[in-house]
Parts: C-alpha cells; sequence; structure tokens
C-alpha cells in the first residue's frame, strides 16, 4: 500500500512565516486562532486521513460504488469512516458557527483538504461538495432556507451535490432544459434529468440535498433564464426531522476512469419537490458561488495526489537498484545503485517537489484572499482581495491540475513497469486525477475565463494590481545578494507575462478568435510566473530564518535549493511559452476546417 507523510512542517512554514497569518488579528475569526491550535488541528486531521482515509483507497477504487435496488452503496468502509469524520468534526473547520461551525480561517482548512484529498480523494469528494453546498446557501439562500439545511450540511449528517450538467448541456448552461413549476407556497415542482453528478447518492448520510439548476415557466431564454433550486433526497418535516422520500432517484452510476468509490450518478428528477435558492433567474450567480468554491477544491485534487504520488516515487527510487551513476560506483555494498542517481529520476523528482511545495504555497495565498474578501472590514482592502482571488481561480484550478495530473505521470515513470501495476498505486492516482482537468470546468474554458473575463473585463486593472506586488517584492530584495539567482527567474517569468500580455491586448479586442488560440499557453505562463512569485518569497524567508540562526538549517537550505532548481528548469518555460503565443496563435486562428 501507498505511504503518506503529511506536509506538516510546510504548513507550518507557510502559515507562520511565509505568510504569517497571526498577524491578521483585524480580521473577523483569526484572532481566535494561533500556531499551537493550528498545529494540533492539522496533527488531528493528519491522523484521520493516514489511518482512516489511506487503507480505504485502494479497497475502494477496486470495489466502487454500486447501485441496487435504486439505492448506492459506498465501498466497504467508507460509511464507517464517514460516520468517524461527522464524530470528529472535522465537517466543521472552516463554517459559520452560527450553524455548528468551527469558523477557522480558509487558509487552515485548505491544507485540512489537502491531505484528505492525497489520501482518498474518491471519499473526500463527499464532504468536500457538502462544503460547496453549504457556500451557496449560506451566500445566497433565505434565512429560511438556512435555518432548514445548514446546521446539518455544516455537522455532515447531511450532504450535498451541484447539478448543472444535462446528457445535451455541459458548459453551455443556456441549454439546459430542466423545469422548476411553481407550486404557490414557496415551493416548485423540479422535473429533469442531471448526468455526472458527484455524490449523487450514496448511504453515508441520512439525507442529501441537491442544488439543482432549471428554468421557470417565465424565464427568459439563455443563462439569464436559469434559477437554483434546493432539492432535497428526503423532505424535511417543520420540526427538522426527516419526511417522506421525494420524488427524484439516482438512476444510473456512470462507468468512469478513475475515482471509483465516490458515486458519479445520473440523477432523475419527477416533479420533485425544491425550494428557490437566491432570487428567480439568478441561479447562475448563486451557483458560481459554489463552483468557485469547487474549483479552488480541484486545484487542491491537483496539489493533493501529486504530492503523495511524489512521496512514493521517491522513496521507491532509494529502493530500487539498477544500473550505475555515470559518474562511476555510488553504493558500492549494492549490486547496482539506486535509481536515485540517474539523471532523468531526479530530474522528473525534482520537478514534482518544485511543482508540490511552490503550488502548497500558492494555494495558501489563495485562501488568504479568500479570507480577506469575506472577513475584512475595509471594503476596498476586501474588493482587492477579492478581485485577486477571482483572476487566480482559473488559475488554481486549471494550470495547478494540468501540471499535476503531469506530476502523477512523472511518478509513475519513476517506477517503470511497476507504475503501470495496479498493487503499487500509481496507475490509481493516473486515472484519479485526469477527472481534475476535466470537471468543474474543463482547463481550455478556465484558460478562456482567464483571459477572456479575468485579464480583459476589467481591462488588466486586476492584473496590474498584482504586477505592483510582484514589482514592488522585486524592489525590496534586488539589493540583497543571495537574492539575485531568484529575483533574476522572477523578472524573467514577468517580463514574459507582461509581453503575452500585450500581445493579447493589441490582437484580442479586434480579432476575438486570438483570445481563444492563446489563453491555453498564457494560463501555463501565468501559472508558471505565478509559482516563480512564490518562490522567490520563499526563498526571502528561508534566507531570513537562517540569518536569524534558525536551527532547521536542513529545511530552508532545501527550500533555497529548490527555489534555484525551480527558476531555472521551470521558468525556462516561459520563453517558449510566450513565444508560441505570440507565433502561432494567428496559425491557429486561420486554419481552414477542411484541412483538418
Amino acid at each position: 500500500m501507498p505511504i503518506y507523510q503529511a506536509p506538516l512542517r510546510d504548513y507550518q512554514f507557510i502559515l507562520s512565516e511565509l505568510l504569517n497569518i497571526y498577524q491578521y488579528q483585524d480580521l473577523a475569526g483569526f484572532d481566535e486562532v494561533d500556531p499551537e491550535l493550528v498545529d494540533a488541528i492539522l496533527q488531528g486531521v493528519a491522523d484521520f486521513t493516514t489511518e482512516v482515509m489511506l487503507p480505504l483507497n485502494a479497497s475502494g477504487d477496486l470495489e466502487g460504488c454500486q447501485l441496487i435496488d435504486g439505492k448506492v452503496i459506498t465501498p466497504k468502509g467508507f460509511k464507517e469512516a464517514y460516520q468517524q469524520y461527522v464524530d470528529n468534526g472535522w465537517a466543521t473547520l472552516t463554517c459559520d458557527p452560527e450553524f455548528g461551525g468551527q469558523g477557522l480561517p480558509e487558509v487552515v482548512g485548505t491544507f485540512a483538504t489537502e491531505m484528505k484529498t492525497a489520501t482518498n480523494m474518491a471519499f473526500a469528494m463527499y464532504p468536500g461538495l457538502t462544503h460547496g453546498a453549504y457556500a451557496a446557501i449560506h451566500t445566497h439562500g433565505s434565512d429560511a432556507l438556512k435555518q432548514k439545511y445548514l446546521a446539518k450540511l455544516v455537522s455532515g449528517e447531511w450532504t450535498g451535490t451541484m447539478n448543472l450538467t444535462e446528457s445535451h448541456a455541459g458548459t453551455d448552461l443556456a441549454l439546459l432544459r430542466t423545469k422548476a413549476k411553481p407550486l404557490g407556497d414557496d415551493t416548485f415542482a423540479i422535473s429533469g434529468e442531471k448526468i455526472f453528478i458527484s455524490s449523487g447518492d450514496h448511504d453515508l448520510a441520512e439525507n442529501i440535498i441537491h442544488l439543482v439548476l432549471a428554468r421557470l415557466p417565465d424565464a427568459p431564454e439563455g443563462v439569464k433564464g436559469i434559477s437554483l433550486f434546493a432539492v432535497p433526497k428526503f423532505l424535511v418535516n417543520p420540526d427538522g426531522s426527516i419526511g417522506e422520500a421525494n420524488s427524484l432517484a439516482a438512476t444510473g452510476l456512470e462507468h468512469k476512469m478513475g475515482i471509483h468509490g465516490n458515486s458519479t450518478c445520473v440523477m432523475h428528477f419527477d416533479n420533485a419537490v425544491g425550494e428557490l435558492v437566491g432570487e428567480p433567474h439568478q441561479g447562475l450567480r448563486a451557483m458560481f458561488t459554489m463552483m468557485n468554491q469547487a474549483r479552488l477544491g480541484v486545484g487542491i485534487q491537483g496539489l493533493g495526489v501529486s504530492e503523495i504520488a511524489y512521496q512514493n516515487a521517491l522513496v521507491y527510487s532509494k529502493d530500487r537498484i539498477q544500473g550505475r551513476a555515470l559518474s562511476g560506483v555510488k553504493q558500492a555494498d549494492k549490486a547496482a545503485d539506486s535509481i536515485l542517481v540517474h539523471g532523468d529520476v531526479r530530474r522528473m523528482l525534482l520537478s514534482q517537489k518544485a511543482f508540490n511545495e511552490g503550488t502548497r504555497a500558492l494555494m495558501g495565498q489563495q485562501a488568504l484572499w479568500l479570507d480577506q474578501a469575506e472577513r475584512e472590514s475595509d471594503p476596498v482592502k476586501a474588493k482587492q482581495a477579492s478581485a485577486l482571488a477571482a483572476l487566480f481561480t482559473p488559475v488554481v484550478k486549471g494550470f495547478v491540475t494540468d501540471q499535476g495530473f503531469k506530476a502523477c505521470v512523472d511518478a509513475q515513470q519513476v517506477y517503470g513497469g511497476h507504475g503501470y501495476i495496479n498493487e503499487w498505486g500509481m496507475e490509481q492516482y493516473v486515472r484519479d486525477i485526469r477527472i481534475a482537468m476535466i470537471y468543474e470546468g474543463t482547463n481550455g474554458v478556465q484558460a478562456l475565463d482567464l483571459v477572456g473575463r479575468k485579464l480583459l473585463a476589467d481591462k488588466g486593472a486586476t492584473l496590474n494590481l498584482w504586477s505592483e506586488m510582484v514589482k514592488q517584492f522585486i524592489a525590496d530584495n534586488s539589493a540583497n545578494e543571495k537574492m539575485k539567482p531568484f529575483i533574476a527567474g522572477l523578472m524573467d517569468a514577468a517580463g514574459d507575462l507582461e509581453r503575452a500580455t500585450g500581445y493579447i491586448a493589441k490582437n484580442g479586442p479586434t480579432n476575438p478568435d486570438i483570445i481563444g488560440a492563446a489563453s491555453f499557453a498564457y494560463m501555463q505562463l501565468f501559472g508558471i510566473s505565478s509559482l516563480a512569485w512564490m518562490w522567490a518569497r520563499i526563498a526571502a524567508t528561508s534566507l531570513a530564518a537562517l540569518d536569524n540562526g534558525s536551527e532547521d538549517e536542513a529545511f530552508y537550505q532545501a527550500k533555497l535549493k529548490t527555489a534555484a532548481f525551480y527558476m531555472t528548469y521551470w521558468v525556462s518555460q516561459t520563453r517558449s511559452l510566450r513565444k508560441q503565443i505570440e507565433a502561432s496563435s494567428q496559425q491557429i486562428v486561420d486554419f481552414a476546417e477542411d484541412y483538418f
């Protein structure tokens, strides 16, 4: 069975030193957390995920979910593990205390999510979707709806789903056909079929609250005519108890490449009773609250699965002996050297390590912006944080899952033939994480969102805000001789990103197809530049710790060495991506359909 060591030391470094979250005492709820409390919580999650969730990962993959007599049965051990998850209070970490939550910052919850995803992605999706449903109702629901559903969703006693996709309508929700008919008592009859519904039905919780996009009879055409409804599996009595079954059912389980332990369902609604979430015809706005929460979670999947794949590949590379180092024998007491001596194996492992640690820092920064957007009392600061989080959302979803998948493939490659065999676990990680590049908006859609909406919609104002932060960091650290290689790498990446942005800004408005042709390469360029910013900050923080005489010298030296590798190996790609955007975007647009 694969092993996992929660990166608790890295969490401490990011939270206490790099981001220094404990300085934000003016943010609501931040005054109640300290390093000891956070360390204890993350240690508790680490224990639960390694002792309870990890042992169920491979067996859950092999057994999968079953649809029997109209009911979905999860793999052996999942139901007991979920009950333990609820009993331990892990579902409540970042939720509103008014509804039974602990009110912890999202930046802490993000790292708890990473550990859950790393150890059992399929299992982690059940509470993950629930948190998204909680967020949508908490932000857009009426007081009555909040009182009815939130406490149970927060505790994890009930779970939640999001129902968007239909067989003929995926990303293009304007084609949606599911209907909502008013029943005259503030409820609606929901009819239609949804597909690809993660956690759509299961035996883990006594009730499931489906958030369903549907059209009212007077709805205008297109996306402006979509409303959002809360549709419970079982109706809820006035006293909060479970009532009779609603008229909905899982009519099929998707047979899919990975995440077999999660129930991906076809859901049929036949005049099922639902209640409006938010205003009529404003469902997309409400659903995007859930989707943006989910997109951060999917990005964390890219990181978490990449991390556990890397950890196991590293252990394997040290144990597996094969050939001798090109420079001569390194382990004379063995019949051959470990494969870790070989340059290409080291390249793959270093690339994974640099990606994982830089991404973890970026996820922490993204979560902190989300905390500031929600908890900051200064409206100007809150608005800036919200804009930055929105700008980076397609990056943490799209770029991170793209590169997380590649990192898992590299980890599999380290194993050679064993990586292709089920018993070693690597092929499952490759299968499981592949979906992260597809759901919650494919990564091509994320790239288009980054360029077409986030970049151009405000004429680059938010990008300029972030660029000024990067420039200020460069100015503050340029005089430090030890920082020069890191500043040089960051400047290279920032320069290529600026030139690519200029190309799109110049050509996109007059030729919109250029935006689509350039967007994917631009997202990769943006992502690599974002991690260059994080690695430069990591280097500065590490140098400061060493200058202050830290006893953990090996930790900080490893950070500096990894940062130096990132600035050469990863950042070297920004120039080629920029040139690709400038040179091939017009060719993509002009290529005649008959030539395909």
